[in-house]
């Protein structure tokens, strides 16, 4: 008899986390690996949820796939380790329990992290090892993406007429990331053929329980809870669950009143969670009626957006010629000339000061308090730069409220320089997400919902620009980039500094298509020095050889250098005013005389070519 057939009058046991149990013994490495090293440690562990009750074990293969195993240089050892796997749980199950074949998620919270056609290649490898040994039915479990799940269970369900169990996570109790309520999510898996459909992980026992109060009994399909033991603790370095197992036993009878029929326990539980599902509910007749009220969760999200005290820059820009500044924040704790540069750039009539974020990796003062002060005390719109590099998603988001908290708006999305190259070539690199993702999810900031998709209350008005780095090969490709960001949510782009009017062209005629504006970046040279080490060091920075050669010229006259480097770009100001309506200046070492002399000529030369007049007001 199969556990399906079993379902149908009776509650069954699964068994609790395998990862919980091999990390409390001191393997914090790859747990599938284990299953070819220490098999006999995996089979106590499938013996010991099967003693405590489990009807059902699952093989130890939740990121047995190639995507996973890559990570520890395994990729090549998908089929021996999901065969020993399936052997492991066999020898252990001794025809006590079935065994189904897990196959776990792969894109987290971030949004489309990896590609469909990636994620089909992996699971289809995996999918094949496990059917050829023989598993009793298939686990799909810790889905966050339901884009993805869909698409691994209608593999799957073209590929085998087993049990298919099919299980996403939630983020928020009763909805999935992208919004989609949960009950409407199985009933779609369930339409896709899966046998069984439920929860697992994420949430324990009391929001798992909130979440099941949305779902109605599946048609056709049985209902499934895995829930997690309780919030992990991190304790002298290692995590830890202190869920108690007593707990599990009361919640028990809840869990059948909300018609689940596969009863286990995903990270933090035991062999005792599993006993006491199994001491209240093992063989019990499941529930048959179910009442639910499906009331749509209201989103309370304001329908406009928040006040902004500036318009756009990209609808600026669109309108007439717009000058944006960057002055970086100083490395040091004295902000005197900062602010003094700050104060010159609003009277030369910049549109925007732009700050970096701890540019190259080296550290500065936070341009989101410098930003801040800027917009408070002089009345200048600050466009703060936000780095993947030194915050995680929660660091990121938390950073991004902070900003439309204190009213600045105008924000560039950026990977950012490795800490390798900085200050601290030891420190790590986060980079929990790329430019791509950041993008995407700020915009969604903008729909008043936060990066796991939970309701903000209102929404954000971030006016969201993206990095352009014409100097490479090929900037065909580089465009294309560029049209990947305006798929993600790019409103506009600021590009790195462009050095010869043949790149300006160059630029111009493969972005002239693009519907997203384009601020051209130019920095004044100030020596020889500088642009040796501009061209031969720097990231994305190329100086042709004719202007290299004009500050060479000049090695020895620093004064006539910064001079002669001014008027390079006054040149290249004169080009791009031609092409583009968005001049991005970039100031050298706080030397903030050059890009308002600079700043000043540019409005000039854009009032020329208007046939306006020039005159002396700024901008504001």
């Amino acid at each position: 008899m199969s556990f399906l057939e079993k379902l149908q009058n009776q509650i069954l046991i699964a068994d609790g986390a395998m990862g919980t149990m091999l990390y409390s013994y001191g393997k914090d490495s790859c747990f599938e690996e284990l299953n070819l090293s220490r098999s006999e440690q995996i089979q106590n562990i499938h013996k010991a949820y099967i003693d405590a009750g489990a009807d059902i074990i699952q093989t130890n293969t939740y990121a047995a796939n190639y995507l996973k195993l890559g990570r520890y240089g395994l990729e090549d050892s998908v089929k021996d380790i999901n065969s020993a796997a399936v052997l492991n749980a066999k020898k252990a199950a001794e025809n006590r329990a079935y065994v189904l074949g897990t196959l776990g998620g792969n894109r987290g919270i971030k949004p489309k992290s990896i590609s469909i056609e990636e994620i089909k290649r992996s699971f289809r490898e995996q999918l094949y090892c496990l059917l050829l040994e023989g598993v009793d039915g298939l686990l799909l479990e810790t889905f966050y993406d339901l884009e993805e799940l869909e698409t691994v269970l209608t593999i799957a369900r073209k590929e085998t007429n087993l049990p298919i169990v099919a299980q996403v996570s939630l983020a928020e109790p009763g909805i999935l990331q992208d919004r989609t309520p949960v009950n409407d999510a199985l009933q779609r898996l369930e339409g896709l053929g899966a046998d069984v459909v439920g929860l697992n992980c994420r949430l324990g026992p009391h929001h798992m329980l909130v979440a099941l109060e949305q779902i109605e009994l599946p048609k056709r399909a049985f209902l499934s809870a895995y829930p997690n033991a309780s919030l992990p603790a991190y304790t002298d370095g290692k995590f830890h669950y202190d869920g108690d197992a007593d707990y599990f036993r009361r919640s028990a009878a809840e869990f059948r009143k909300q018609g689940v029929r596969l009863l286990g326990g995903c990270c933090g539980t035991t062999p005792e969670h599993i006993r006491a599902f199994a001491t209240e509910l093992k063989n019990s007749a499941p529930i048959t009626d179910k009442v639910v009220e499906l009331k749509p969760k209201k989103i309370i999200v304001e329908d406009r957006p928040a006040k902004r005290d500036y318009a756009p820059l990209q609808d600026i820009v669109q309108e007439r010629s717009s000058v944006i500044v960057e002055l970086d924040p100083p490395r040091k704790l004295d902000t005197t000339k900062f602010f003094e540069g700050a104060k010159v750039l609003k009277e030369a009539g910049i549109d925007a000061i732009t700050l970096a974020d701890n540019s190259l990796a080296q550290v500065r003062i936070s341009n989101e308090s410098l930003g801040y002060l800027a917009k408070k005390e002089l009345g200048m719109r600050p466009l703060i730069h936000i780095s993947c590099r030194d915050r995680n998603i929660i660091g990121l988001q938390s950073h991004l409220m902070g900003l439309h908290t204190l009213g600045m708006h105008d924000v560039l999305a950026i990977t950012g320089d490795p800490a390798r190259v900085g200050d601290f070539p030891g420190a790590s690199s986060v980079y929990d997400v790329s430019s791509f993702e950041l993008i995407q999810m700020i915009k969604q900031l903008n729909e008043g919902l936060s990066f796991s998709g939970k309701d903000l209350g209102q929404k954000t008005a971030f006016s969201i620009a993206g990095a352009f780095n014409p100097n490479v090969r090929s900037v065909e490709k580089a465009v294309k980039r560029l049209e990947k960001k305006i798929a993600h949510g790019a409103d506009y782009f600021i590009s790195q500094p462009v050095f010869s009017e043949e790149k300006l062209l160059e630029v111009y005629e493969h972005t002239k298509h693009l519907k997203a504006p384009i601020y051209i970046g130019l920095m004044p040279l100030t020596s020889s020095k500088n642009a040796e080490f501009l061209h031969n060091e720097v990231p994305g920075i190329k100086i042709a050889d004719s202007i290299r050669e004009r500050m060479a010229a000049l090695h020895d006259n620093p004064i006539q250098a910064a001079k002669e480097g001014v008027e390079i770009t006054k040149g290249l100001i004169d080009a791009a005013l031609d092409l583009f309506n968005g001049i991005y200046l970039i100031t050298p070492f706080l030397r903030y005389e050059l890009t308002a002399e600079l700043a000043l000529y540019a409005r000039q030369r854009a009032c020329e070519l208007r046939g306006n007049s020039y005159v002396e007001t700024t901008i504001y």
